[in-house]
């Protein structure tokens, strides 16, 4: 009987948490042949989340859970959960039951017919808003374009990865990157299912839009050179259209004896020239900055308190 993971990222999800508990206790594991352990990670959630999982790990042993000391993100909860986890192949999901665990099953079908990493691919996206759903196509299409070209055309960040695949992730400790583009950059034999996202039952979405643009930012900077390559050419066009813009100036002057008109065209060099600067620079700072970030080598993320990891009880 093979072993698996779920893990659980929840931050504030008080109202969703008993639901999607029950939903996953009442599938026929043994039907399915799978012995399973749940880890939930608190990311320092402000509300019940942490009682309600202390509920849940005294009457169910297959429960543990861990609480960050702060807010590290969904990322680094799912990263924490997959460094503790103890099966043979693990399953991510987020806790407000957008992504239905009735759908395991069918990933683990993919894993045992030889899949190291199974996507869970949206098909549809129930009850996302219109400006969610720009966003997103925008940002998939950017990363197959100028990223990873292996990215699920419509988003995934519902999968089952097997163990070889989270020893690997292991040995990849970057700090400021999507998991879910790491995953797919690591390569190993994938397959895909398709499934309806589902709308969100209780509370309000915590992934907001700042925290979208930092993920677009990370995975960029992570995974691509496009924008080093960006700031070249448009270091190059600027010259180029500078000594073309002096090169008509001379001309007309020498030809047509035209007097050379300096403040309005002046301003307006200084300031395009003056503003694709500092977009380089930003760029630059981007990347830098991220760089600094690993050499530190801070700590990921930080556990206040743990039930059932390691065979240790923290409280």
């Amino acid at each position: 009987m093979n072993k698996l993971s779920l893990i659980v990222a929840a931050f504030n999800e008080e109202q969703s948490l008993p639901r999607l508990y029950e939903r996953i206790v009442r599938l026929d594991w043994h039907a399915l042949g799978m012995e399973i352990e749940i880890i939930f990670v608190d990311d320092h959630s402000r509300d019940r989340t942490l009682q309600i999982l202390r509920g849940f790990a005294a009457q169910d042993s297959r429960v543990k859970w861990l609480r960050f000391s702060r807010n590290f993100g969904s990322h680094k909860a799912f990263t924490a959960g997959l460094e503790y986890a103890t099966g043979d192949a693990a399953v991510i999901l987020a806790a407000d039951l957008q992504d239905p665990p009735e759908t395991i099953p069918l990933l683990v079908d993919k894993w045992r017919a030889g899949a190291k990493v199974v996507w869970a691919v949206r098909g549809a996206r129930a009850g996302e808003s219109r400006l969610n759903k720009i966003f997103a196509r925008l940002y998939y299409l950017l990363m197959r374009r100028y990223a990873i070209a292996e990215l699920p055309q419509t988003g995934a960040d519902f999968l089952l990865m097997d163990r070889v695949v989270m020893d690997a992730l292991r040995a990849a400790p970057e700090r400021n990157t999507s998991l879910l583009a790491l995953v797919q950059w690591m390569g190993f034999e994938q397959a895909q299912i398709v499934y309806t996202k589902e709308a969100r039952q209780a509370g309000v979405s915590k992934w907001t839009f700042f925290k979208r643009i930092k993920l677009a930012v990370d995975s960029f900077v992570s995974f691509s050179y496009v924008p080093i390559r960006l700031m070249s050419l448009l270091g190059f066009c600027s010259a180029a259209l500078g000594f073309l813009y002096a090169l008509f100036l001379v001309i007309r002057r020498i030809l047509y004896e035209a007097p050379i008109e300096g403040w309005t065209s002046l301003i307006c060099v200084v300031l395009i020239t003056s503003g694709v600067q500092l977009i380089m620079l930003g760029v630059l700072g981007e990347y830098l900055w991220r760089t600094f970030d690993e050499s530190r080598r801070r700590p990921r993320y930080l556990i206040e308190a743990s039930h059932g990891i390691d065979g240790k009880a923290i409280t």
